[in-house]
């Protein structure tokens, strides 16, 4: 099996789109990405909008080599309605008509009215597909971070061609029990979810923080995977440090540590890269043109 993150907020934007090739399945899942259009009272900076075009290309070009797409929930940063990426191909969405809340709901009744004429679309839940020397694997709805938070349920992808991958979007933690239990019961091999999301402490509390990492060793200590940790994680300035008992087992890794890449936290370092450029406009000095040698660089390791 091939697991490549294409976009992932520790590569310079909010995003946890994956490719990934097993037996004859060539899979694309949660093809969206964003930036937060505000953190620190700033919006995003050109380094962010640069990585978010890049990101964009990304994930077009791999979709070209699907043939399943999955979408988990419906928040931008993990879909996105463009039919190229879909157009021909067979996708799996969450049903928006239940086990959602009313944003998501009406996001992903749009999506399904303006997808669905250029794709084989079907409710995500409980499917189940096998094709040569691998299966494909759709949960149930899982809650999108406590029960009963409010930002309704997604749905978690495993992949099975003698090693398991579990991607679990927005499970961040995982916070939930059902999430824990549901993600202990697949063992996966290889786990990608969002982690605790430490930098919404003072919204959703210390201890809830707290569970998202106590579930979290537990689901490592249990089935001994591999993990990568990103997206919600890696969104504080201290997330090593608050997360540590996590990177401390040696098997958990960021999006950008797996590809064994530098990483790009970039909507954290909003405050300093905004500074960077008032003292360089200040100096009359213009900002460097964007460079495509990251993206040549990650087809070239990459393909």
């Amino acid at each position: 099996m091939r697991v490549m993150p294409l976009a992932a907020d520790s590569l310079g934007v909010r995003s946890m789109a994956t490719y990934v090739e097993a037996g004859d399945l060539r899979l694309l899942m949660d093809p969206g990405a964003t930036v937060s259009p505000k953190r620190y009272g700033l919006g995003p900076t050109p380094e962010e909008l640069e990585a978010l075009a890049r990101a964009v290309d990304r994930v077009e070009a791999y979709a070209v080599r699907a043939n399943v797409v999955t979408v988990s929930h419906y928040h931008a940063d993990h879909c996105r309605a463009e039919p190229l990426i879909y157009a021909g191909r067979r996708v799996w969405a969450k049903e928006p008509r239940r086990m959602t809340d009313r944003h998501q709901a009406q996001q992903g009744r749009a999506f399904w009215a303006a997808m669905g004429p250029h794709c084989a679309l079907e409710a995500a839940e409980g499917r189940l597909v096998e094709v040569r020397d691998a299966s494909l694997k759709m949960s149930p709805p899982l809650p999108h971070g406590s029960e009963g938070s409010g930002f309704g349920f997604v749905v978690a992808v495993t992949v099975d061609d003698g090693m398991r991958f579990v991607h679990a979007a927005d499970v961040q933690g995982p916070v939930s029990q059902v999430a824990t239990a549901y993600l202990i019961r697949e063992r996966p091999d290889l786990l990608y979810l969002s982690g605790p999301p430490t930098y919404l402490e003072s919204q959703i509390g210390r201890q809830t923080v707290q569970g998202g990492l106590d579930n979290l060793l537990r689901i490592v200590n249990e089935t001994g995977c591999r993990v990568i940790l990103d997206h919600h994680a890696v969104r504080d300035r201290r997330y090593r440090e608050r997360l540590g008992p996590a990177f401390e087992t040696g098997r958990v890794v960021t999006a950008a540590e797996y590809l064994d890449r530098r990483e790009q936290c970039l909507e954290m370092r909003r405050p300093e890269l905004w500074a960077g450029h008032r003292r360089a406009a200040a100096a009359g000095r213009l900002p460097p043109a964007p460079s495509q040698k990251e993206d040549i660089a990650w087809q070239r390791d990459h393909r």
